[in-house]
């Protein structure tokens, strides 16, 4: 059997500034939030669920706050001694402890920065009082169910072939449509009927024989699938008393309305701009066109002092929300000169470095085209992460897939290599978000792999 492997699927090679990009995101949002459809709870309801999913990755990712002990890992994974403090500081079990580590990693609320040092992810600051950042964090958890549960430590699933595994997660998004349209139950049957047939189309389309002979791994594979599902809380556990139906949650129902319809949950951003802080001004600014958040930008600076308002620009961009330190040097463009010598004291900032030195080019008159050519590879690279992830956050699918254009590696298997070393703490979570926005089954198969292997740490 052979397979269609990107190695040479070409990316072009579009100058543009990541900035801009970010705003174009911001811009291109819708400017009320989806409602769900009839028979869907109101997103509060839906966020309580999500909440009560991941309460313990939220415990222990609280637990890791450096300020209250910081939980150092290493390629990902938590160490024995760490795990054991955790049993004892939360009374969970080992086991339990670990998957809510992975759990929190995959879902935004910790991340892992240079050393392996753990921090608190931005989606944990904003967890109690920001329902669209809970529906965010469970929906990155909801994509990467794949990564969160892996089919090789299921032992019903040892020995199945790498690339059939692959073929039944591309296959999952049109069981979890048939159980998503549906009116209630679905039988195992007809999930397994459904799944035989998109894994044919998938190996037609790549000009592959179908399956056959041997033993039959579909089954098994289904299973883990509709387990790993459940696990995340896309769908209901089995009820032993109906083991051969399954029913999707109110949770992944939404879900897969959201991804069916291309449609984005909005960060809501508060009223009363200039008296507020400057991340919440910069939030209320998301939805905003250029020129309206440059009046704001304006009207709030009015309002205190330069020193002030550069410091808190500053600390925003430092935060974990990728579009918002975006839209913080935006703002000091603003400012204009007279935040010259805070700027270049952060020039040394590896988090804000790229976007420092091109504030400060465009700032002397430099081509904005041509300030790229100030970054090295790697920080290009980072760059680039920082950029996808504040449109994963905040943009919509076909803007994140286009945002591919923007990578200058020359080639996906290029950039995926570089990814894989970049050391930016969303890598996993761009890439996951990636593979699920991509239309090429390859391409996001190859997607899936780097974010697996960014994620545990492997070649």
């Amino acid at each position: 059997m052979t397979s269609r492997i990107p190695r040479d699927t070409p990316l072009r090679l579009v100058p543009r500034r990541p900035l801009a990009a970010a705003r174009r995101v911001a811009a291109t949002r819708r400017n009320r939030p989806p409602r769900p459809p009839e028979g869907i709870p109101a997103l509060p309801e839906l966020a309580r669920k999500a909440r009560t999913e991941l309460a313990d990755a939220v415990r222990l990712a609280h637990w890791a706050d450096p300020a209250a002990g910081a939980a150092p890992g290493t390629a990902g994974i938590l160490r024995d001694a760490d795990v054991r403090r955790a049993v004892a500081a939360l009374s969970l079990t080992a086991h339990q402890v670990r998957a809510a580590w992975d759990r929190a990693r995959l879902a935004g609320l910790i991340e892992l920065h240079k050393g392996g040092t753990a921090r608190p992810g931005w989606r944990l600051r904003a967890w109690d009082r920001d329902d669209t950042a809970v529906l965010r964090g469970w929906v990155a958890l909801f994509d990467a169910w794949s990564l969160a549960h892996p089919a090789a430590l299921d032992p019903a699933c040892a020995g199945a072939d790498p690339a059939l595994v692959a073929e039944v997660v591309e296959a999952a998004p049109q069981l979890l449509s048939l159980l998503h349209l549906s009116s209630g139950p679905v039988a195992v049957s007809a999930l397994l009927d459904l799944l035989r047939q998109r894994v044919d189309e998938l190996r037609a389309e790549r000009h592959e024989p179908p399956a056959g002979g041997g033993r039959d791994d579909l089954p098994p594979l289904l299973d883990w699938t509709l387990d790993a599902l459940a696990r995340v809380g896309a769908l209901e556990p089995r009820d032993p008393a109906r083991p051969g139906e399954v029913t999707i949650t109110p949770l992944g129902s939404w879900a897969v309305w959201v991804k069916l319809e291309q449609i984005c949950v909005a960060a809501q951003g508060p009223a009363g701009h200039f008296e507020h802080s400057a991340e919440e001004m910069l939030k209320a600014c998301i939805g905003m066109a250029p020129g309206a958040a440059r009046d704001e930008y304006k009207a709030w600076l009015a309002a205190r002092p330069v020193a002030q308002a550069v410091a808190e620009f500053l600390d925003v961009a430092r935060g974990d929300d990728a579009l918002l330190r975006g839209l913080a040097f935006e703002a000091l463009r603003v400012v204009g000169g007279a935040a010259e010598p805070a700027v270049r004291h952060v020039v040394d900032e590896p988090g804000l470095r790229p976007y420092a030195l091109m504030w400060l080019a465009e700032h002397e008159g430099d081509d904005p085209e041509d300030v790229a050519a100030l970054l090295t590879r790697e920080e290009a690279t980072w760059l680039w992460v920082d950029t996808a992830a504040a449109v994963a956050d905040h943009g919509e699918s076909h803007l994140l897939v286009g945002h591919l254009d923007s990578a200058l590696q020359g080639s996906v298997s290029r950039l995926l290599d570089e990814l894989r070393v970049a050391g930016h703490p969303r890598t996993v979570q761009v890439l996951v978000a990636l593979a699920a926005a991509h239309p090429d089954p390859a391409l996001a198969k190859a997607m899936r792999r780097a974010a697996f292997q960014v994620h545990t740490g492997g070649e």
